[in-house]
């Protein structure tokens, strides 16, 4: 079995996947930190490897950028594949005043100016949330490592290049980090009763226009990687 945007054969997708929104981020991780990574899909780009990290069986497969691309890609993981769990680690735009580059930030919950939801026709726009077994995991895991974590609510928008000048305002309510494929990776797992959690670092602070280089983006921010790699492993 195959689908439109994934060539892999079902036995070669591993129940926990690793979705980074960069194609070379997933080859990165799978290089660096896999036992024998094995290809298993290269359709349009969008790479994927299985191997071993400490003798437990894993996939890392990019999602693309935006909530149309992750809700695609989750989806046919979750749906066609079996996928039971899938952790993202991807890079956000610090919100809060408390956040600072290469920060690690965990999504508790995703807020959304993305209509994505609206298919499940309800009165409201339901609450993205992580999973909290994922949550706790991850939180344990990364006290393990040394590393700090900020946890609590990210922007899950639609618009890289924003003119509506809102950031400020979403500072005021909390909001931590502004990313584009949270909410639809909760919606999709919510959906179909299976386990998300979203794992960023920030790359960039764009109320005060600092940032990393795409090389720092691509190659440098091990700590969610690692912190993703020892949750996955106690699933």
């Amino acid at each position: 079995m195959s689908t439109p945007h994934n060539n892999a054969k079902p036995e070669q997708i591993a129940k926990t996947v690793l979705m980074p929104g960069d194609p070379l981020r997933a080859k990165f991780i799978a290089q660096t930190y896999l036992e024998s990574p094995e290809l298993v899909n290269d359709v349009r780009g969008m790479l994927a490897y299985t191997g071993y990290y400490k003798g437990v069986r894993l996939t890392v497969m990019a999602s693309g950028m935006g909530m149309p691309s992750m809700g695609i890609y989750s989806y046919e993981l979750f749906n066609e594949y079996g996928v039971d769990n899938i952790i993202r680690i991807g890079t956000a735009g610090g919100v809060s005043e408390s956040v600072g580059l290469r920060d690690v930030v965990f999504a508790m919950t995703s807020c959304t100016n993305s209509s994505y939801a609206d298919q499940y026709r309800l009165p409201c726009r339901p609450v993205a949330a992580a999973s909290y077994e994922l949550l706790k995991k991850a939180d344990a895991a990364a006290e393990k490592l040394g590393i700090s974590v900020h946890v609590g609510t990210v922007l899950c928008t639609d618009t890289f290049y924003d003119d509506s000048g809102s950031l400020a305002q979403w500072r005021r309510v909390g909001v931590l980090a502004t990313e584009m494929e949270s909410a639809a990776l909760y919606y999709n797992a919510a959906r179909l009763g299976k386990k998300a959690l979203c794992i960023c670092t920030v790359s960039d602070l764009p109320l005060t226009g600092e940032s990393c280089t795409p090389e720092e983006r691509q190659t440098t921010f091990n700590d969610m990687m690692k912190i993703a790699l020892e949750t996955a492993i106690t699933l």
